[in-house]
């Protein structure tokens, strides 16, 4: 039950750090309308669909309704701003439902194995924070060091300009602020 336990956490901190390229495109503001919308009509369903359950298998159903909905919307808002700040916000937001909905399954145990289950489920829940984290450092170091490179690259081909004189070192240095968009 443990190792199945990891398992899908695993698998739940994997597919959290994959958005498909789809959702960095920005939607139109009348897409996004519709997705709202779209959301709303899902929650109202699964909620509905939770209706015939009782006690906690109820509790749990109404939880990963609720889930589902905010995961649905964090992936819109990104989907629309592309910005990767509603990117990390996402994967965070995925976080915390996916422990949500984890917590409350572990209400059907008692005692340490309760303990022992909602603790898993936290565990979970802070690496896939910190791995959203994690990724938007990286993000941002592959942004600085591609312009490190593209800085030397710039440097390079200025100083292979040196050799030049006149209209034909002015051109070889336009080219070269062009190709490494300097100004």
């Amino acid at each position: 039950m443990r190792t199945f336990f990891n398992f899908k956490a695993s698998v739940l901190v994997a597919s959290m750090l994959v958005l498909s390229a789809a959702h960095a495109a920005n939607l139109s503001k009348d897409d996004y309308e519709v997705g709202k919308t779209r959301i709303s009509a899902d929650y109202k369903t699964d909620k509905a669909a939770c209706a015939s359950l009782a006690g906690n298998g109820k509790d749990v159903c109404l939880e990963e309704a609720k889930a589902k909905g905010k995961v649905a919307s964090a992936e819109l808002k990104y989907a629309y701003s592309g910005k990767p700040a509603d990117h990390i916000s996402a994967l965070e937001v995925k976080a915390e439902t996916a422990y949500a909905v984890a917590k409350e399954k572990c209400d059907d145990k008692a005692g340490n194995d309760k303990s022992v289950c909602v603790k898993e489920a936290k565990a979970v829940e802070v690496k896939a924070k910190a791995d959203a984290r994690t990724s938007e450092k990286i993000g941002e170091a592959k942004k600085d060091a591609a312009e490190d490179k593209r800085d030397a690259d710039y440097k390079v081909a200025a100083q292979k300009c040196d050799a030049l004189a006149g209209n034909a070192k002015d051109s070889c240095i336009a080219a070269a602020k062009a190709q490494f968009g300097k100004s």
